[in-house]
């Protein structure tokens, strides 16, 4: 199979779909990768390296999506991206179509088969491709968040650990999973008072044996959740439903609660965000300001790490990118139930139920189009 990298073109995303090391193994497979020159040099892998490991390097994004058969990206690909994609073509990449209507009605009008990064599940019922980038976006919360509650930046001039005879940051985090549970991590490394709300019992009980009395955990209700925020320094909201837009938790109306210069970091905002308030910022342009408080919603945070996201990423989706390449999208998804999950588009049908059920649109089970 002939496999195309084209190099990321949303704001300051410096990721890159696949690294040298992962080239050198299909190349090893026996098939022919195409890389889009200086695709890697944001996460630190120069034309030089892709070379030695086999792949050819073309001059432009177009030559890769003309001469690919499959197209391997991190962000979804944006209008100019999704006009050069074709019938019969695989695009294996993040999607996040839940909450973007114009990005999938443009896939189903290229014809081309969408496989999204998200969606692909494993046998314990987690999600794979996702979880790499939920820790690097877990992480990176309190991190980009304690930066927004600084003074200069709007923020109440709150240091998330506090210091000796000065209290802590309060910080909330709203999703007990992998991106809350790293969140999590860091926030109390960082010395931050810090609550987890869930409404999986489970999640609550791992949270409190894994941090014991440095964490606290609440079962998640709309009065715990109002309670909570107005004592809030930083809310960090990693709420996930798989493949479904994320819910609301965080109204408008329990901004005007909040302490003034509060911040809001909304880990979940690909999928539309848990705030009612929250709308998709860039690493240019990170924050906005409602009612007095600091949204921080970039919708491609991991950008910001780009070499340890990149390789985080790619022991993810190496072995799932392999099965394409090596077997062919049908033969690979026949034998593969969790990355069968991964198919959102497939010649103009929705073909995650999901996706479909957000946007109104007719849904396709994909186990018809195999």
């Amino acid at each position: 199979m002939l496999v195309g990298v084209p190099k990321e073109i949303k704001d300051n995303e410096f990721r890159v779909g696949m690294t040298p090391a992962a080239v050198a193994e299909l190349v090893h497979h026996g098939h022919e990768v195409i890389v889009e020159t200086e695709a890697g040099l944001g996460s630190g892998s120069p034309d030089e390296e892709y070379v030695r490991a086999g792949a050819k390097i073309v001059t432009s994004a177009p030559d890769i999506f003309a001469r690919a058969e499959m197209v391997v990206k991190v962000k979804e690909p944006l209008p100019k991206e999704r006009k050069l994609l074709r019938r019969g073509q695989i695009l294996f990449t993040y999607l996040h179509l839940a909450p973007d209507l114009e990005q999938t009605r443009d896939l189903m009008a290229s014809g081309a088969t969408c496989i999204a990064y998200e969606t692909v599940t494993d046998r314990h019922g987690g999600l794979p491709l996702l979880t790499p980038m939920s820790e690097v976006a877990g992480r990176l919360a309190p991190q980009v968040g304690a930066h927004a509650l600084e003074k200069a930046q709007g923020g109440r001039g709150v240091l998330l650990g506090g210091v000796p005879g000065v209290a802590a940051a309060n910080v909330l985090v709203l999703g007990g999973g992998v991106s809350g549970t790293h969140a999590a991590t860091i926030a109390v490394g960082m010395g931050a008072s810090v609550t987890v709300v869930d409404r999986s019992h489970e999640a609550l009980r791992r949270l409190s044996a894994q941090f014991g009395s440095a964490l606290r955990t609440v079962y998640s209700t709309r009065a715990s959740i109002v309670d909570l925020v107005k004592s809030a320094d930083l809310v960090i909201g990693a709420v996930l439903l798989p493949g479904a837009a994320a819910p609301k938790l965080i109204t408008r109306a329990m901004l005007k609660t909040m302490r003034p210069g509060a911040v809001i970091v909304d880990v979940a905002i690909d999928q539309g965000g848990c705030c009612e308030t929250s709308k998709p910022t860039t690493h240019s342009h990170p924050t906005y300001v409602v009612d007095g408080i600091v949204h921080y919603c970039v919708a491609n945070m991991p950008g910001a790490v780009a070499r340890t996201s990149t390789f985080a990423l790619n022991h993810a989706t190496l072995p799932f990118a392999l099965a394409l390449a090596d077997k062919g999208w049908r033969e690979a998804l026949r034998e593969d139930p969790h990355l069968r999950a991964g198919l959102n588009v497939h010649d103009g049908k929705v073909t995650c139920e999901p996706v479909a059920a957000a946007h109104g649109l007719p849904y396709t089970p994909p186990e018809s189009v195999l």
